[in-house]
This record gives structure tokens, C-alpha cells and sequence, in this order.
């Protein structure tokens, strides 16, 4: 990706584009670091609110506990977050440092790295909030077919904290997807920019 006008041949070197491509480098640059941001802060708080999760019940003088580890799907959840808010923060420290530097060799491996990173980070927290969401409704309306109980009029609390840490999970899946969308326009411009300079050959 080129940065301030910078763009990158093949050989690391850098090209000089207009100034309407600056103003292009510069807007997607904050939208990705305000994504970034959103992202580290709300799969933490999703993490915290289910990772913390617990409701006490007194059944037939019986003492029964709700916890988030009762659900590996909710484990699972929370440590997708964890990875979530940990990769964000790594790119987050990127995106800083090379806007303070105001220009970055932005190679095709570089380019890569980050595109993967962001499809997968995409891929795994969308799948655990699908699979959570899922595990949710059961829990809220219960399934009559095979006699399983709607758990959240016993545990109120514990299931609407879940549903936070939920939807808060949902937000952070979304701006994975939008982040993947601009580092695949980041990648693939380095090979428009590269078929450019060749045609002009």
C-alpha cells in the first residue's frame, strides 16, 4: 500500500502518484486505525462481560452456578476475542508507527501477511459469534423437540450479560469483515500499480 502519495515496485522502490491518490492513502489509513481501535476495545469488553459471567440459583435448596465455562461455546468465544483484541493491538502499534514516520516501503510480503491476518482473524471470530448466537437462542426459547429447557428464565442475568458480550462480539466480527475488504484493496493495488508501470514500458 502506498502511503502519503508512495507507492512500491517490485524492487521496494518508491513511486510518486498524484495528490488525489494521497488524499485516497490518507482516509483509508484513519478508517483503518479507527477500525482497529473499535475492534481491540470491543473484543475486550466482550471477553470481560462473558468471561466474568456468573449467576447463583437456589433449586430444591440446592445451590447451582452459571458460568461461562459451562458452554464451550462461549469458551470459545472468549478466546476468540482475546485473540481478536491481541492482533488488533499488533496492527493498531503498525498503523501508528507508520503514520508517524508519514511514508512506509509497503512490500508485496508485508501486503500478505496483513490480508491473511485479517481474513482469519474474520473467519474465526464470525464463527464463534455464529456458533454463540446459536447456543443463545436455544438457551432464551428453548428446544420443545428435544426436551431442553429454556435456561434464561432461571438465570436472567447471566444470559443477558451473554447477550451483550454477544452482540459486542458481533460489532467486532463486522469491522473484521470491512478490515479484510481494505486490506485486500491495500494488497491488490500493489499489482495494479506494478501492471501500471509495466504497461508504461
Amino acid at each position: 500500500m502506498s502511503y502519503l502519495g508512495i507507492g512500491v515496485s517490485p524492487g521496494n522502490v518508491p513511486v510518486h502518484h498524484g495528490s488525489n491518490l494521497k488524499v485516497i492513502d490518507k482516509r483509508v489509513r484513519i478508517i483503518e486505525l479507527i477500525l482497529r481501535c473499535l475492534i481491540l476495545g470491543l473484543a475486550i469488553i466482550g471477553a470481560v462481560l462473558i468471561g466474568t459471567d456468573s449467576q447463583v440459583k437456589v433449586i430444591f435448596s440446592i445451590k447451582k452456578e452459571a458460568k461461562f465455562t459451562d458452554m464451550k461455546v462461549l469458551v470459545f468465544l472468549v478466546i476468540a476475542n482475546g485473540l481478536a483484541a491481541a492482533y488488533s493491538l499488533i496492527q493498531v502499534l503498525r498503523c501508528i508507527f507508520s503514520m508517524i514516520r508519514g511514508s512506509v516501503l509497503f512490500n508485496k510480503p508485508l501486503a500478505w501477511v496483513i490480508f491473511s491476518g485479517d481474513q482469519l482473524m474474520a473467519y474465526l471470530i464470525l464463527a464463534a459469534v455464529a456458533a454463540a448466537a446459536q447456543s443463545g437462542v436455544i438457551s432464551k426459547f428453548g428446544q420443545p423437540e428435544l426436551q431442553w429447557m429454556k435456561v434464561c428464565n432461571l438465570y436472567g442475568k447471566f444470559c443477558n450479560q451473554i447477550g451483550e458480550g454477544i452482540a459486542s462480539s458481533l460489532i467486532v466480527s463486522l469491522s473484521m469483515i470491512a478490515l479484510s475488504g481494505i486490506s485486500a484493496f491495500s494488497l491488490f493495488r500493489l499489482y495494479g500499480n506494478n501492471g501500471g508501470k509495466s504497461n508504461a514500458r
